[in-house]
């Protein structure tokens, strides 16, 4: 491709004109904080914007540095966390944070020295690198995924042909102005894609790269990027247990530090299993005893699998665990200071 090319000059002048006003954004003028930058990258894996945005003014307001993030608590980080989902990214979060801090808090300016970080990956090295500190990369995300594989009109299916767009994607920035504006560049991508080039019915009559696309040209853009077809989501069962003390005191247990929604607290449950609980065997597995009423049934969503949960409630209940590590009572009308999935919440709302 040569160094004419227009893809970069375009996307910039487009930016210039319709980019998105967002917190974590230097304003024109300013330098980039690459701690904001790196801050909103973590929350934006798999997390659209307007979710994110709330959360990382929380974050801001009570950790204002890196070095305020590094020494907070987990279950701070954690509860501040909760309801953004993807729980390992608070853990990894905290612990890059640490890891900043320990080398001399100053966050690091290469990519390969990025990535060496917890929870930093290509894309999000390239990013940080790219738009906290305006050195040329392209970050590739599934927005640039869809706007490479629309501009070359890439017919072959995702996710086997992400090396595919990850390598012509980083021939967009070709040219002097993306080279002198490789921060502007890389987020003048992410917003054509989220506000234009989007995965259903593409506004190409607005796109400043429709001249230039081949698949606006061809007239099927909304036919990219093709995607193999995926399984159905195996469903996954389990019973929690609500367990009402006095003063509003609900029974809460934390979830191992590894796997599906580690380290927040939920109501003492059964392990999750792709099969049908019944409240004898839910019984036997948590060691409790006693009449329990059934109170109903939640569905939960995961990326991997469906959770459907059966919730019960004490008529009598003869044997409590309060005493054994990794339970606490908590006061329902403080539990935004806890680390507390939206699973259990919405747990929690049936019950009452």
């Amino acid at each position: 491709m040569s160094t004419n090319s227009p893809y970069a000059d375009l996307i910039l002048h487009w930016y210039d004109h319709h980019q998105r006003i967002l917190p974590w954004r230097a304003k024109k003028g300013e330098a980039p904080n690459p701690y904001h930058v790196l801050l909103s990258e973590i929350m934006l894996q798999q997390t659209q914007v307007a979710t994110v945005i709330p959360y990382f003014n929380r974050f801001i307001q009570d950790f204002p540095t890196i070095c305020d993030l590094a020494k907070a608590s987990l279950d701070h980080v954690m509860s501040l966390w909760t309801g953004l989902g993807y729980y390992s990214r608070a853990r990894n979060l905290h612990q890059c944070a640490q890891q900043i801090v320990d080398q001399g808090g100053n966050i690091p300016t290469t990519i390969n020295e990025l990535k060496k970080l917890s929870g930093i990956g290509d894309y999000t090295a390239a990013a940080i690198y790219s738009i906290g500190f305006n050195q040329p990369a392209v970050p590739v995300d599934g927005n640039v995924e869809r706007i490479t594989a629309r501009l070359f009109a890439i017919k072959e299916s995702l996710p086997a042909i992400k090396p595919k767009l990850a390598s012509l994607a980083k021939m967009l920035n070709q040219g002097q102005a993306a080279q002198e504006r490789p921060g502007d560049f890389a987020q003048g991508l992410f917003d054509i894609g989220a506000t234009i080039c989007k995965p259903k019915n593409p506004l190409c009559l607005l796109c400043p790269l429709s001249a230039v696309c081949k698949a606006c040209l061809d007239n099927i853009a909304n036919d990219l990027p093709k995607r193999s077809p995926k399984a159905a989501k195996p469903i996954k069962y389990g019973i929690s247990f609500f367990i009402q003390g006095s003063n509003n005191n609900v029974l809460f247990h934390k979830r191992p530090m590894k796997g599906v929604l580690a380290g927040t607290w939920q109501l003492p449950s059964t392990s999750w299993e792709e099969k049908v609980w019944d409240l004898p065997a839910g019984l036997k597995q948590m060691g409790y005893t006693g009449d329990w009423e059934y109170i109903g049934d939640i569905n939960h969503v995961f990326t991997h699998f469906i959770l459907k949960i059966s919730l019960y409630k004490p008529i009598i209940f003869q044997d409590s665990p309060i005493n054994a590590e990794g339970y606490a009572w908590y006061n329902l009308s403080q539990l935004d200071k806890y680390p507390c999935s939206s699973l259990m919440k919405k747990a929690i709302d049936c019950c009452l």
